[in-house]
């Protein structure tokens, strides 16, 4: 944390950094994009230490953020509580979470010298990188959120993530603090391994237990011996209070607990981020009061259970982009009132080639409350069809339309969401997007 940098590295960092804000000026002057990953690739090029570089300058230390869901809302409100005590903040909130994401991040808050005056660099990072950027960024916090199956023609499965992990963050000095989820089985086991200062978030809330497990779980069994895991209740896929009948493993202690704690957001799911944002605001010295605070005043991070008003009339965005993701906001949607809902399913790089997760999806549930559901996307006939199969019987009590067009499907949900009620829309993450510049960018039809 705030290392001097030697003369020569200093120069070519100068450099490197001018290329890059002037490839940043021109691409937004252009309205070529949001410039949040080409100047990181430009600059990398120039000097291939420019994370490390610009990482050793941030005063108070590195927070990384890793897991499947759930990385820009807790990084947004770790970020927000800072911001609020004063400290000046580098943070990835456009959500490039690869490398030259997390270099354009740096540059942005880096003068044409090279010198990089923020407090804290707060840095959502995908999961599968995580082990290639550790040594670089040499992080004071570690934030382990969840593990799921996502993008599997991408990633693979959970615990070959988790090991990965393991093995790298074990190698990070002694003072690094980890903070993982501990109703993970998964992350429960990787903070027990680590020689590191570990705290534990999580739930301790047995009325907030589903029925059953869910269809889409990842990993019940038992992370050091492969047991089945014995649990008392799940709060959503496989996190939940477990204990391993054979071997003795059980779920580690959070540090805060959590009925203690209010949210705002709604979903289940967005407690964990306040739980994991809250337990690492305290370890860096923050006071509960302001932490409180924030969360009660906290807006969503965009299409992250974002409320927007269009034409009069509600739209919530749900961020919907793998089955369990997904099923927490279905959760959501049948827990109202409101009976329109917009699905878009999308098969881009950002969103996985593959899917077939949407068959891992409870959207039996969705059908049966009845209403409208429209549908829409690069895969729309695929999304139809698991809703078709989803109807116990042909005279199921839902009103199914198919619309290719995305402005189209937009303006049809509109439509048919009555003036006292919500339009939820659960967009895959490229939707998103495009759901958003519709709605915000323009009017709708």
């Amino acid at each position: 944390m705030g290392n001097k940098i030697q003369f020569i590295d200093r120069l070519r960092l100068g450099f490197a950094v001018s290329v890059a804000k002037s490839v940043t000026f021109i691409v937004r002057s252009l309205r070529l994009g949001a410039a949040s990953v080409l100047p990181g690739s430009i600059a990398r090029r120039i000097e291939p230490r420019i994370l490390e570089l610009l990482s050793q300058q941030v005063k108070n230390g590195v927070i990384l953020i890793a897991g499947t869901n759930g990385k820009t809302t807790t990084a947004l409100l770790l970020s927000t509580i800072l911001e609020r005590k004063g400290y000046r903040v580098a943070h990835n909130s456009t959500g490039a979470n690869l490398e030259n994401g997390l270099m354009t991040t740096l540059l942005d808050s880096t003068n044409l010298l090279g010198t990089l005056d923020v407090d804290y660099a707060i840095l959502e990072v995908d999961e599968n990188i995580v082990p290639r950027v550790l040594k670089p960024l040499q992080p004071r916090i570690i934030l382990c959120l969840n593990l799921f199956r996502d993008q599997l023609d991408r990633y693979g499965e959970v615990d070959t993530i988790s090991k990965r992990w393991t093995k790298v963050i074990s190698t990070l000095p002694a003072e690094t603090v980890v903070i993982p989820n501990a109703d993970d089985p998964t992350l429960s086991n990787l903070g027990q391994q680590l020689p590191q200062r570990v705290l534990f978030f999580g739930l301790n809330e047995p009325a907030n237990y589903l029925e059953a497990i869910p269809h889409a779980v990842d990993s019940i069994y038992c992370p050091k011996c492969g047991h089945s895991l014995d649990y008392k209740g799940v709060y959503l896929s496989h996190l939940g209070d477990f204990t391993c009948p054979k071997c003795g493993f059980t779920k580690s202690k959070p540090t805060l607990e959590s009925s203690e704690w209010s949210q705002i957001l709604v979903g289940l799911y967005n407690k964990y981020n306040t739980l994991a944002a809250a337990t690492a605001a305290i370890e860096l010295g923050v006071d509960e009061t302001t932490i409180r605070d924030t969360i009660n005043n906290f807006q969503a991070a965009f299409g992250r259970a974002e409320d927007l008003v269009i034409n009069g009339k509600r739209v919530r965005i749900l961020l919907s982009k793998n089955p369990v993701g997904t099923n927490e906001t279905i959760r959501v949607v049948t827990q109202s009132t409101d009976k329109t809902t917009l699905l878009i399913l999308n098969d881009r790089t950002p969103d996985g080639t593959d899917v077939s997760w949407i068959w891992d999806v409870d959207t039996e549930k969705l059908v049966e409350r009845g209403g409208t559901l429209v549908v829409s996307g690069d895969r729309v006939y695929d999304m139809a069809l698991r809703l078709r199969y989803s109807q116990k019987s042909p005279e199921s009590n839902i009103n199914l339309i198919v619309e290719e067009d995305l402005r189209q499907a937009i303006a049809t949900a509109l439509e048919h969401t009555p003036d006292n009620e919500t339009l939820h829309i659960l967009p895959t993450y490229s939707a998103m997007l495009e759901v958003r510049e519709v709605l915000t960018g323009r009017k709708i039809l």
